[in-house]
């Protein structure tokens, strides 16, 4: 198809706009005339080259005169790499405001106040309850030290490249997860739908543990601890309480047994000494964890038994929605300032548990079992898988929420610096909290007379029974009790907040007239959220949790991770994506960039492929507690597994339907990013043609920026 240049100018600007980003200044028919003086009604170029180069304006942009020209449009191809002088690609954002036509501006999305806002946010998403009580479960089950050893390798082959990727396209974008992969591939526009289900499961059980952290926080209102003692009706025959254990031994040689104390004679009379001497090598179970599980949950015999709501739960998770509600009702510049604290507030309380738990009795060997390395793990495949699966947990790549944080940067952010900030600040707390937990785990063992590795269950009640326990052990334990538990709801909150805003977010972007709607959209958000988490407030909800834990956000994000690789750095092009960043932060370093691309092309999809393999062929069914599940659960499982996918695949056969031209035409075409593909930001670029890579921001005519602005109108 041939087109005069002119006309195609002026009919298809946007799609023109795309096809200059591969063409340099002096070939484009397009060229930056300088600032504009109006004078009653009428427009001059107070830039006298410009005006005498005959270059007439045409609506927001300037047309030159040059011969007539014709375009061959199928013989483009959109995925090629921008040249590689960065400096000369030509560039359609002016400089200067007043020459911006109907460009796209993205401040009705809002924008965060400073860079700190955003690091803080960030690190509040990505530090979250996982750190508290996953990360430890994971390396308490797979080889204590070991497990240091695949999750720092999943680190830096899958989670920091991954988190660089999102963080640079939300960035460069300025749009959330729902629509940039629209512009970007229309074909793999579900991508980003499927990233959003997935954090929609994940928000419906992560409030509900910070709704069980609100309880216990209003339980430690008290003078003593609830879960101090076995002498409570919801303790079990097996409970064993040191504080009981002592008074009871301060009577004349009494013996607490089953949580009695019975005088010396009769003790002996009935061979007491010999049952609590045997009893502390078997089935002792500490206070809070009958606290836990028996008043707290009153937890069923299965899934099979969801049972009756708990309205102590439900009341803190509407409490939990409604200071959701309140953070973000006024956009990310609130919640940029709430997370100054949930994001600091929680270190300073681990570093009192950390001080207090080394120097508990049988702490040494908790810390020992934690760094001792079991290398026998290191040759199973579920090892790597849960690593992999931390990773996800800790840095949430694939969920769409760093795409949704940074799609509210300011465009000339280092995004770049910003993720390793955040990595190793994340496997930095997640290491220090192991060391929390296991001088803990370790004071438990010694206490209950049991292995470290047969201390407590998998799953959140590491932070709801090991930590409650210890704290009875602090002098004013309610206070010490409250801090933990705030400290809990600010964790879950900071990643609470990023995973509603991805949700709003995606809303909001996909029907833009609904930002001025703002506190409706998190309103209705909110509400549906509260809804769809009472069934895990049921006696049955734990097995509920566990089930959505294990399947929502487990082998299907993996598969988005894949896909997301392969869209940006095969379909869309590496060396092409590379260069927009490298507008974006100033930086051109050739190692730099060729060790990105060999991450992104091959080793981080590479290893995701494997990872992913594993986890289907090491499939086994589902249980909790040493309860199995029924395999009507496990096809529940799978079904939410699968929704991301179906979203995936039923969104790009939609648009297959509704191209036009034959299949291949059509996979052509959708492959190719749209017409509203490009900056949403109106800025400058960065001279990289400096061999220093320096950042100096050109103000010259020639100055645009590296790629062409979504909506431009001519």
């Amino acid at each position: 198809m041939e087109r005069n240049n002119e006309e195609y100018i002026i009919n298809q600007p946007n799609r023109y706009n795309n096809e200059l980003r591969r063409r340099s200044v002096p070939d484009s028919p397009l060229a930056y005339a300088g600032p504009v003086n109006k004078e009653r009604g009428t427009e001059k170029y107070t830039d006298p080259a410009a005006a005498a180069s005959g270059i007439e304006k045409t609506g927001a942009w300037f047309k030159a005169e040059f011969p007539e020209a014709t375009l061959h449009i199928e013989e483009i191809n959109p995925n090629e790499s921008l040249a590689q002088d960065v400096s000369s690609t030509a560039v359609l954002t002016p400089l200067d405001d007043d020459l911006v036509g109907n460009v796209e501006d993205p401040g009705d999305r809002g924008n965060w106040t400073g860079r700190f806002d955003f690091l803080m946010s960030l690190l509040g998403y990505s530090v979250g309850l996982g750190n508290v009580w996953r990360f430890p479960y994971l390396a308490y089950s797979n080889g204590g030290g070991a497990f240091l050893f695949p999750f720092v390798l999943m680190l830096l082959l899958v989670g920091l490249p991954m988190m660089f990727m999102e963080l640079a396209l939300g960035q460069f974008a300025a749009l959330g997860p729902a629509t940039v992969f629209g512009r970007m591939c229309p074909l793999l526009h579900g991508l980003g739908y499927g990233m959003v289900a997935v954090t929609s499961l994940v928000g419906l059980y992560y409030t509900v543990i910070i709704a069980w952290a609100v309880l216990y926080m209003f339980t430690s209102f008290t003078s003593e601890l609830p879960w101090e003692r076995c002498h409570n009706p919801w303790a079990t025959p097996n409970c064993y309480s040191l504080k009981d254990a002592g008074d009871c031994a301060a009577r004349n040689g009494s013996v607490y047994y089953q949580s009695t104390c019975f005088n010396s004679s009769y003790a002996e009379e009935n061979n007491l000494y010999n049952i609590t001497e045997s009893q502390n090598h078997t089935s002792r179970t500490a206070p809070a964890q009958d606290f836990f599980e028996r008043h707290i949950l009153e937890i069923s015999e299965g899934i099979h038994d969801i049972g009756a709501l708990k309205w102590q739960i439900v009341l803190c998770l509407l409490f939990a929605w409604l200071l959701t509600f309140v953070a973000l009702s006024k956009g990310v510049k609130s919640v940029g300032k709430v997370v100054y604290f949930t994001a600091l507030f929680p270190y300073f309380v681990l570093t009192i548990l950390f001080f207090r738990g080394v120097t508990l009795p049988g702490a040494k060997d908790g810390i020992i079992y934690y760094l001792t390395p079991d290398f026998e793990q290191l040759k199973m495949a579920k090892t790597w898988v849960a690593a992999a699966v931390q990773i996800f947990f800790a840095l949430s790549p694939a969920w769409g929420g760093l795409i949704t944080l940074s799609s509210y940067n300011k465009f000339h952010n280092d995004c770049y610096k910003d993720a390793l900030i955040v990595s190793i600040s994340n496997i930095s707390t997640s290491i220090f909290a192991g060391f929390v937990i296991f001088s803990i785990v370790g004071y438990l063992a010694q206490e209950l007379g049991m292995p470290v590795d047969k201390v407590v269950e998998q799953g959140p009640g590491l932070a709801f029974i090991v930590f409650p326990d210890v704290v009875t052990r602090l002098p004013v334990s309610p206070l010490w009790s409250f801090l933990f538990f705030f400290m809990l709801i600010t964790l879950g909150m900071g990643s609470e907040f990023a995973l509603l805003e991805t949700v709003m977010t995606a809303v909001q972007d996909t029907y833009p007239q609904l930002r001025s709607k703002k506190v409706y959209v998190v309103m209705i958000v909110s509400i549906l959220g509260f809804a769809g988490g009472l069934i895990i407030c049921s006696q049955g909800g734990m097995y509920v949790l566990q089930l959505m834990d294990t399947y929502a956000a487990s082998w299907s994000v993996f598969l988005m991770a894949i896909l997301e690789c392969v869209l940006i750095a095969w379909i869309y092009g590496a060396d092409r994506f590379l260069q927009d960043i490298e507008q974006m932060i100033g930086v051109k370093n050739r190692h730099w960039h060729n060790f990105f691309k060999l991450f992104w092309k091959y080793l981080t999809p590479g290893t995701l492929l494997f990872l992913l393999f594993f986890n289907w062929i090491q499939y086994s069914p589902m249980e909790y507690a040493g309860k199995k599940y029924p395999m009507w659960a496990d096809g529940i499982g799978w079904a939410m597994a699968f929704i991301p996918v179906i979203l995936v695949v039923g969104i790009a056969i939609n648009h297959i339907l509704k191209a036009e031209g034959s299949l291949l035409q059509r996979l052509k075409t959708l492959i190719r990013p749209s017409d509203k593909w490009g900056p949403a930001h109106k800025v400058p670029k960065f001279d990289l043609t400096d061999p220093e890579g320096q950042r100096k921001i050109l103000t010259s005519n020639a100055a645009f920026s590296a790629s062409s602005p979504f909506e431009t109108q001519i």
